[in-house]
């Protein structure tokens, strides 16, 4: 019976938690646009640091591709004992109905453009050990892709839209931050033409890989506080009122989203293929 308990309580730890990310196929996409559009010795580089993957000790966590590598911060979370200090370095909450204030809000560096920082310094470092530098591969990977979800960054006292429970057209049963995540993400990802995952020509890299890691976050803010909370609260930002326990995100809604989805997309993928060429080209 006790062990029984423990089962259940460690699922509803698992359901209770807000999620974190885009789905592995957000994250895998990013991945796959930047490895296609790094220069070869990055490729190289980042090949030989994925070589070291079995130093990491996770074998329920692969890393043998970068596109495992994106999902790997996901996945050790069911290892809560050992990576649970780093569940809140995947998002940068910054309110729609406050001010947007990138240091404000992070002082203390838990949170995800101070790790992207961070993590870009130590892959950049040859002196660290190559374990060292495959784990702030995975992290970087990540946590860029994460950024660009617009609501691991605009929120509204709902933990990024996960306390907000949603039907997604004729589809039941999800939340505001779910849909981004993954239903919405995927249908964008599969119905994209041309597919997201390709080499992208000099114009498309210096229309979509540009700013800085505060003009990112900043992107996803506005989408959030100009796009995203007015579509799913029937034009307007929820300030100054609670916001209804459960909306739904309407077949309209849907197809307004997908070109944003796609293009946080593109631009996540582009832009870290800059960093890793600086950091291991």
């Amino acid at each position: 019976m006790r062990k029984l308990f423990l089962l259940f309580a460690a699922l509803a730890t698992i359901v209770s938690s807000p999620a974190f990310a885009w789905g592995a196929m957000g994250h895998r996409t990013v991945a796959g646009i930047a490895m296609v559009n790094v220069k070869p010795a990055t490729r190289v580089a980042i090949r030989k640091l994925l070589a070291h993957e079995r130093e990491m000790d996770t074998p329920k966590c692969s890393m043998r591709t970068i596109e495992d590598a994106a999902t790997w911060p996901d996945c050790i979370k069911g290892e809560r004992w050992r990576w649970a200090y780093q569940n809140s370095w995947h998002y940068h909450d910054q309110p729609v109905c406050g001010t947007f204030d990138l240091k404000q809000l992070c002082r203390d560096g838990m949170c995800a453009t101070a790790q992207i920082e961070r993590d870009e310094k130590l892959l950049a470092n040859r002196k660290l050990a190559p374990v060292l530098r495959l784990e702030a591969l995975a992290f970087l990977v990540h946590f860029v892709g994460d950024i660009h979800q617009p609501l691991h960054v605009g929120e509204n006292e709902d933990m990024g839209g996960n306390a907000v429970k949603a039907d997604y057209g004729d589809a039941p049963g999800r939340n505001l931050h779910s849909i981004w995540d993954t239903t919405l993400a995927e249908r964008a990802i599969t119905s994209a033409r041309p597919p997201l995952v390709r080499v992208y020509s000099a114009a498309e890299k210096a229309r979509l890989a540009t700013g800085t890691l505060e003009d990112w976050t900043r992107e996803s803010y506005e989408i959030s506080r100009d796009v995203l909370y007015p579509l799913a609260f029937g034009g307007k930002l929820p300030c100054g009122v609670k916001e209804p326990q459960k909306i739904v995100w309407t077949n309209a809604a849907i197809e307004q989203a997908i070109p944003i989805v796609d293009e946080r997309i593109e631009r996540a993928g582009l832009r870290l293929a800059q960093m890793l060429d600086k950091a291991l080209g």
